[in-house]
């Protein structure tokens, strides 16, 4: 097994030659569930079909009336196709995403005791009865992703479990997993098949899922240079 080696950052969050296109890794939901889940995606599309159409009409009229006008028309529509792409991707979607995130956080520190009693049973090395606790608490579905991503640590670290972690985190998408929690299990099975289970392989797959899932999202130029980097270490001469 190569040692261990850290993905590039993906907190501010091409297939592998051995990649299995019939991986059960690679789940494409329905357009309806895509759309739910990044509700700015309809709207790019709008915008951009408005776009696109003012643009063959403008066209139109220019050969048929032979006024310049017309092309004014369409550097009009593309620019306010540009802004609003910009002000969605780069302003109004991380804002809301913040906003969640604080209200996410501030739910879970009233929902009591926190996980700092489990922690503590960690680093006593009690890890098998931190294990059993992080599952208990994995049973309320506010709690399902948090903790089991937690106790995926344990398995695959201390436990000496990979495999039995990588069955429970994929497990998670049997539930509906909004697209930062999709991420975050995600890049833990990635870290798992690359560091812990040596499948670079799936670990590329699974990259691949989540930049095809998320293209648009907040994190996808960070996974598309962890796969880059991923493959060109894993596999130098198909990478030039």
């Amino acid at each position: 097994m190569l040692p261990r080696k850290r993905l590039p950052n993906l907190s501010g969050l091409s297939p592998s030659p051995v990649e299995d296109t019939s991986d059960p890794l690679r789940i494409d939901p329905p357009a309806a569930q895509r759309w739910s889940e990044e509700p700015f995606d309809l709207v790019r599309l709008a915008v951009g079909s408005i776009a696109l159409l003012g643009t063959v009409l403008a066209g139109v009229l220019a050969v048929a009336t032979h006024d310049a006008r017309m092309l004014q028309l369409v550097g009009a529509l593309w620019a306010v196709y540009g802004l609003t792409v910009g002000f969605l991707s780069g302003v109004l979607e991380p804002v809301l995403d913040g906003l969640s995130q604080l209200l996410i956080n501030g739910g879970l520190t009233r929902l009591g005791s926190g996980y700092s009693s489990i922690e503590t049973l960690a680093s006593q090395g009690r890890h098998e009865a931190a294990a059993e606790a992080y599952a208990e608490r994995a049973r309320n579905p506010a709690e399902r992703v948090e903790a089991t991503l937690r106790r995926s640590r344990l398995l695959a670290g201390p436990l000496a479990e990979p495999e039995s972690a990588a069955v429970e985190l994929d497990s998670l998408r049997a539930h509906a997993l909004t697209p930062r929690n999709d991420v975050r299990v995600g890049l833990a099975l990635v870290d798992l098949y690359e560091n812990r289970l040596n499948n670079p392989g799936r670990a590329m797959a699974e990259l691949r899922r989540l930049i095809d899932q998320h293209p648009s999202g907040q994190g996808a130029r960070q996974l598309r240079a962890a796969l880059r980097e991923l493959k060109s270490r894993r596999y130098p001469t198909t990478s030039t």
